[in-house]
């Protein structure tokens, strides 16, 4: 017989479990960083929407730095589109107040909505609620591209544009983390939520290198291209989405006379698993104390008997398909007890105020707040800063500002497996914090020195800045949802993701709020409150920390020990 090509060798050796796992990792990474895309255009084009120029007689255009006022010189008008200096009603000397409500619009509503989105989601199937979103944002996207082909300068067109596009873009965060929390378990979830929270560097760097294509030719379509995108992704979600290992169809697992029987694997059963059992599970009890296991979605207790009681009990279908096999049978007998979780799929949604009274809850959401008001203002101004600074043309400061995005994706990374490896969460986000604030100091004052010193700086100050935030969105958001004081209520998740990143979103909706009236006075005024921001999302933990330092685990807390029934 011939050997297997190394490729399906590779193939094979995965599980059917690993292999839906990794395409759910893939498939949700795609699906937020589609939603990231669409909000980075807005950022590139303000260098398009407010240009600081002049028109001499032979008709070039000359851009000057941000210190001269448009209203030095008149600019020359163009029928249907303004000024060449400008589109207006942002070619005006109050342009950074507007451009700063068109941020605080689409973030205000992003936040009050988030809130409302997680106990929403909580009560809607995943899939219909997400599709239903990317749709929309989709949408509401490309009709804010369609202001320029329709040659709209209404003020007030962009802003209900923006504040709809909010709410509806806060379908996304809730519904991928509780679909990400139900098929990976607590293990190593610093390194993979790091990893997987990537999405939001690519996203942007995308949408930075999309809108930056059109911004100096034709803005319109650095919006409609991004919104067309999102649409298209939320089709893909409705036709593969799947939210939870038990709507994969799996071969019964029959529990009959105290030994569990797995039929054979073949397409005899429709929809079955093809996996035999884990090998703990179907060799020979000796096992002097019952011990369980978990897999993230069930717990398997191995104990000497089955009761009566649970043998005569129907098996429930979320308890049918076990997974992780290592492709192994046994004929033995085998004496297994199938439970669910603690607090299994029968428990109600958690309510808002509980999630409150989970101890780390509001320390956690405090930071982001703050942290979330750093990484936004980066986020919609840095490449207005770096035009304005580093005397740049609109299309070059959009793709030189993707390097911050680059620096998160790093210090994403980093800050899961530092925090892995430690079991401190709120210390490691600590760390890079204290780190955060002098650097963002540094790179105020050397990123005018030149653009190499530029580029260093905003790899660095990428890391720094969006590791905290990262961490907290993401794996501690997860921990706090799967809390011990839950007793492994699965409904929380979805509720203290929203509240943890609704509140971060209110820092989101201020800072570019607070650049944009800041601005006007100097940029190094807007570092001075980045950095108290900084600081004061420090301040936030000091409390947690000092808890992970005296007693481990007590800060974001482990899931609910097994219990003895």
């Amino acid at each position: 017989m011939a050997r297997l090509p190394p490729g399906i060798h590779f193939i094979i050796s995965f599980s059917r479990d690993q292999w839906y796992r990794a395409f759910i990792f893939i498939l949700t990474f795609l699906l937020y960083a589609s939603f990231h895309l669409s909000r980075k255009p807005i950022s590139i084009v303000k260098g398009e929407l407010h240009r600081f120029c002049t028109a001499p007689n032979e008709g070039e255009v000359h851009f000057h730095s941000q210190s001269q006022k448009a209203g030095d010189t008149a600019p020359h008008r163009l029928p249907g589109n303004g000024t060449d200096c400008g589109w207006a009603p942002f070619d005006q000397d109050n342009y950074q107040q507007l451009l700063g409500a068109l941020d605080y619009a689409f973030l205000c509503a992003y936040a009050v909505g988030m809130y409302l989105s997680g106990v929403i989601g909580e009560r809607l199937p995943i899939r219909y609620y997400l599709t239903a979103g990317m749709l929309a944002s989709g949408a509401l996207t490309a009709l804010f591209g369609l202001g320029y082909f329709y040659d709209i300068h209404s003020f007030g067109f962009y802003v209900v544009t923006q504040v709809v596009n909010g709410l509806v873009q806060t379908t996304g965060w809730p519904s991928v983390v509780t679909c990400l929390g139900n098929w990976f378990g607590k293990g190593r979830r610093g390194l993979i939520m790091g990893v997987w929270n990537s999405h939001t560097s690519v996203g942007n760097i995308l949408g930075s290198l999309i809108a930056g294509f059109w911004v100096s030719t034709c803005w319109g379509l650095s919006f409609i291209v991004p919104g067309a995108i999102v649409a298209a992704m939320g089709i893909v979600c409705f036709l593969f989405l799947i939210e939870h290992p038990k709507d994969i169809a799996c071969s019964s697992t029959l529990v009959k006379g105290g030994r569990l029987d797995h039929p054979a694997p073949g397409p005899g059963f429709p929809g079955q698993c093809h996996h035999p059992l884990p090998h703990f599970l179907t060799s020979p009890l000796t096992l002097l104390h019952p011990k369980a296991y978990e897999n993230g979605t069930h717990r398997f207790r191995l104990q000497k008997q089955v009761l009566t009681d649970e043998r005569s009990k129907p098996l429930d279908p979320e308890m049918q398909c076990l997974l992780l096999s290592d492709g192994k049978h046994s004929g033995h007998q085998n004496h297994v007890v199938i439970l669910p979780a603690d607090g299994g799929g029968g428990m109600a949604a958690i309510s808002f105020t509980g999630a409150l009274k989970i101890p780390g809850v509001i320390e956690f959401s405090l930071c982001l707040l703050f942290a979330k008001l750093v990484s936004y203002t980066f986020l919609f101004w840095l490449p207005l800063y770096i035009t304005n600074v580093d005397h740049l043309d609109v299309r070059k400061a959009g793709e030189l500002s993707t390097l911050f995005d680059v620096g998160g994706i790093f210090g994403g990374i980093l800050a899961g497996v530092i925090s892995d490896r430690l079991e401190k969460r709120a210390s490691t986000c600590g760390l890079m914090l204290l780190l955060a604030a002098p650097t963002l100091y540094v790179f105020s004052a050397i990123s005018k020195m030149g653009l190499e010193a530029t580029v260093a700086m905003l790899l660095l100050c990428g890391a720094l800045v969006s590791g905290p935030y990262a961490l907290i969105t993401t794996a501690v958001s997860a921990d706090l949802g799967t809390h011990k004081s839950l007793k492994g209520n699965a409904h929380a998740l979805a509720t203290v993701t929203a509240i943890i990143d609704g509140t971060g979103s209110v820092g989101a909706a201020l800072g570019p709020l607070l650049a944009g009236l800041i601005s006007p006075s100097g940029w190094s005024n807007v570092f001075y409150m980045l950095m108290f921001a900084d600081a004061c999302a420090l301040l936030f933990l000091i409390r947690l920390i000092h808890k992970e330092l005296s007693c481990p685990g007590l800060a974001t807390g482990d899931q609910v020990p097994f219990k003895e029934h």
